[in-house]
């Protein structure tokens, strides 16, 4: 899941929450994501079960599934795989009670899927985003020793429209 040593801690780069607008960087101008045009493009069918594992809860199954599309993606569709992905490994270190996991990847996949806000591709992102910035906030507010009293019904489900082409 990306090769970073858990030994390195970046919690502290999250004390605080800073609006999702905040979390964007120059390393990918979002003028990329939205002007590549995907001309009778179709995403995998792939794509849409991981959708439907993240909205069912299991997160790891998600994370499988969407890490094997992402791997052999091109930008901008592997930064949209990432961002979601890892907002699915976020909530799976969160059932696990690993606090700093959970708050490093929301941070991170927040920060990849603001680029495609408010829809991308039959996805509502910016509802996506501001249920995930609300986790991330109360999450911080709870700390690592209250992570078990996190209301779990927070986590939020990805609303999409899949368009069938015939």
């Amino acid at each position: 899941m990306g090769g970073r040593s858990p030994s390195r801690s970046r919690s502290s780069a999250r004390a605080s929450t800073p609006s999702r607008r905040a979390f964007s960087r120059t390393w990918w101008p979002p003028s990329a994501c939205r002007s590549t045009p995907l001309v009778d493009f179709e995403l995998p069918e792939e794509f849409w079960r991981g959708l439907e594992q993240f909205n069912s809860g299991q997160f790891y199954a998600c994370h499988d599934t969407l890490e094997a599309l992402w791997m052999d993606a091109l930008h901008p569709l592997r930064l949209f795989y990432q961002g979601i992905l890892q907002l699915a490994v976020a909530y799976y270190h969160l059932g696990n009670r690993n606090w700093q996991g959970c708050v490093i990847l929301l941070s991170t996949g927040i920060e990849r899927l603001d680029y495609f806000a408010p829809e991308y591709l039959g996805v509502d992102v910016e509802t996506l985003l501001e249920q995930s910035a609300a986790c991330l906030e109360a999450l911080q507010t709870l700390g690592p020793e209250r992570i078990a009293i996190f209301d779990t019904a927070r986590i939020p489900k990805i609303a999409y429209v899949r368009e069938i082409r015939s």
